[in-house]
């Protein structure tokens, strides 16, 4: 388990590196110049050459990027070219809110999507398990800021049950931080939670067609029991990966999830270094956006391998 675990962390190593060359190389060929939007609209060319020079933005590539590169691999991710601020700081300011909503929406979008496609999976071919389908279809073919908008409308506007914009930090209570966070996490989550409920329906019927559990029905084994202690149990690992592998969807719907309710997260970070042309902000939170995708599937396949018997080390 050990040597392997080494050499997945090898194997991450180029990735994280052709994934930093990409986002490099992609926002060094997107259209518009930073240093004629900082230099404003009466700039001469001489005044945005001179700001290109002050960047180091008249540098080849791959200077540009080694020297990138090196930087932040010591911990720094340049400065903002518009607020001056370090990325790093800029960041960090917006890990919480980010972070809450996802942890937030993986919880209720878990604690909502297994029972059902459970449910499902009992009742196959059945009134329950061809509504909890249609449901799921429905999540999964629209978009979160559509979802968002509309539980808005009606929790936010018309029942005023829930804030439609804004974030409450946890340090004015954990109650009042949900109470934000509530309908971000349900449109978030939409799409996670039609996911998650077909795989739990596809391996659990999978399961209760397999022959040990036929024998615990044999045997007197109850409804519950049967479900839950056998075969969800055994299903339980292609789960626990489609519900790590999901968390990409998390990742990138932060970006229109916190725009639509305006939550000062990262999501909200890049959509203002975008539209600012902000490179060095849109650089340091792509890349740390990757680092976290890359991060996940490798704790899913080690957990994979961990509680899937067929694994042998």
């Amino acid at each position: 388990m050990l040597s392997y675990t080494l050499r997945r962390l090898l194997m991450t190593l180029p990735v994280m590196l052709f994934v930093a060359l990409f986002v490099f190389g992609l926002l060094d060929l997107a259209p518009g110049d930073p240093a004629a939007l900082l230099a404003g609209e009466d700039a001469t060319p001489q005044d945005i050459a001179r700001i290109r020079a002050t960047l180091g933005l008249d540098q080849p590539f791959l200077h540009r990027f080694g020297e990138w590169g090196w930087n932040v691999l010591h911990g720094d991710l340049g400065t903002s070219l518009f607020t001056g601020l370090p990325v790093s700081h800029m960041i960090s300011q917006r890990l919480v809110p980010t972070f809450s909503l996802m942890l937030m929406t993986l919880i209720v979008s878990v604690a909502v999507a297994i029972p059902i496609g459970a449910l499902a999976a009992w009742k196959h071919n059945r009134v329950q398990d061809r509504g909890i389908m249609v449901l799921a279809v429905f999540s999964f073919s629209v978009p979160s800021f559509a979802v968002g908008y509309l539980l808005a409308w009606v929790f936010g506007l018309q029942l005023r049950w829930f804030p439609v914009q804004g974030y409450a930090p946890l340090s004015t209570g954990f109650w009042a931080s949900v109470h934000t966070l509530v309908l971000p996490a349900l449109a978030l989550g939409s799409v996670y939670v039609a996911l998650i409920t077909r795989i739990t329906r596809a391996t659990l019927l999978e399961t209760l067609s397999q022959d040990y559990v036929r024998t615990a029905r044999a045997k007197g084994v109850g409804n519950r029991g049967l479900l839950f202690r056998h075969a969800l149990k055994n299903a339980a690992v292609p789960i626990i990966t489609v519900i790590g592998s999901g968390v990409a969807l998390l990742i990138s719907g932060t970006v229109v999830t916190e725009t639509v309710f305006s939550i000062p997260g990262l999501g909200r970070l890049v959509v203002d270094a975008i539209l600012r042309r902000d490179y060095p902000v849109i650089q340091g939170v792509i890349l740390l956006f990757s680092f976290m995708y890359v991060l996940v599937n490798l704790l899913v396949d080690l957990l994979y391998r961990a509680f899937d018997p067929r694994i042998k080390y």
